[in-house]
């Protein structure tokens, strides 16, 4: 049974980012062909009244909700209120907009930094509110639980077909390689080749090199996204429950393999094929030591990565590479 089909009409908000642009071609991929992708230009989801006229308009069919304000430790930590306030924003028009108009379904894509600092590992998504956030992306992380409970509270008391799935960190086409404000997995990228290209002895990375991180390439994500769209409707009776046997209203979407930040700059700086040091800069936060994914309730549906990270960063480096040319030739 699929819960979706080639005729349904499809609204990508956030197409254009590097998550929603990889919905965007595995949905092509499967047939899903009839797509609505407004840019920031044609519609602003901080504005709720322009977000409902054109819901109601348009009147899509599924709604998937990629648009979010993102960046990373040094973002979030300069920019909180923003990092809130936007995204609580965007989640509320979109979602409330498409549960008034009667679109049948909507996923929502959320961050696994909603679960705490330290939960248990590897974490299952019974973690989410048994513990303090990691402070350096407490905002983002709020948001995006608000968008997570909302859908919830929308199925529980209005039967609404909301389903949201939970990331770790992704990387891939479209990635924003931002010196400052982007995540570890560009930022590297970045800091390896520009090193190479000035013939620099060495790169300063961030921390001690020792917190434990999961990697998931953005094609996987799409792929993942499509896979629950088809098989997983949140308002049937066989939908994934926890423990206590309540319906569950978001599953985690990741590899299930971690590896240290120290380990990931090693194999960065093997792809790019930077031959110096690596000096670890101490005087920086770390974050949270360990976050990986307990993806086995996805994984028991069917679905599992299929991108290894040796594999990934080769892709993202060549991907890298066309975005510099692709400043270059716009400037």
């Amino acid at each position: 049974m699929t819960f979706i089909s080639a005729n349904d009409c499809f609204a990508i908000f956030g197409a254009r980012g590097m998550a929603g642009s990889a919905i965007a071609r595995a949905l092509s991929s499967k047939g899903y062909s009839t797509q609505l992708k407004p840019s920031r230009q044609e519609l602003d989801l901080l504005d709720g009244d322009a977000v409902s006229a054109w819901m109601q308009k348009m009147s899509p069919d599924v709604v998937v909700l990629a648009a979010a304000k993102v960046g990373g430790i040094q973002a979030n930590d300069s920019y909180p209120s923003d990092f809130l306030l936007e995204n609580l924003k965007i989640q509320t028009h979109v979602i409330e907009s498409a549960w008034r108009q009667g679109v049948r379904r909507l996923l929502f894509l959320g961050s696994s930094c909603i679960y705490p600092k330290f939960a248990h590992q590897p974490i299952c998504e019974e973690s989410l509110l048994t513990g303090s956030l990691e402070p350096t992306n407490a905002w983002y992380a709020i948001a995006k639980i608000t968008g997570i409970k909302l859908c919830e509270a929308l199925r529980i008391q209005h039967g609404f077909d909301a389903i949201s799935l939970m990331p770790t960190n992704l990387y891939g086409p479209g990635d924003n390689y931002h010196p400052t404000n982007s995540h570890v997995l560009p930022a590297l990228i970045r800091r390896f080749h520009e090193a190479k290209q000035r013939g620099e002895s060495e790169v300063v990375c961030w921390g001690t090199g020792r917190p434990l991180r999961e990697f998931l390439h953005a094609d996987d994500l799409g792929n993942a996204c499509v896979f629950a769209l088809e098989h997983w409707s949140a308002i049937v009776e066989n939908a994934p429950c926890d423990s206590s046997g309540e319906r569950l209203a978001f599953l985690n979407v990741g590899t299930g393999v971690d590896l240290s930040i120290r380990e990931l700059a090693e194999q960065v700086a093997e792809t790019i094929g930077f031959r110096g040091a690596i000096r670890w800069d101490t005087t920086k936060p770390d974050g949270t030591p360990k976050k990986q994914l307990d993806m086995s309730r996805l994984h028991a549906m069917g679905w599992t990565a299929q991108i290894p990270l040796v594999e990934g960063l080769g892709l993202a480096y060549q991907d890298f590479k066309s975005a510099l040319v692709d400043q270059r030739l716009r400037g």
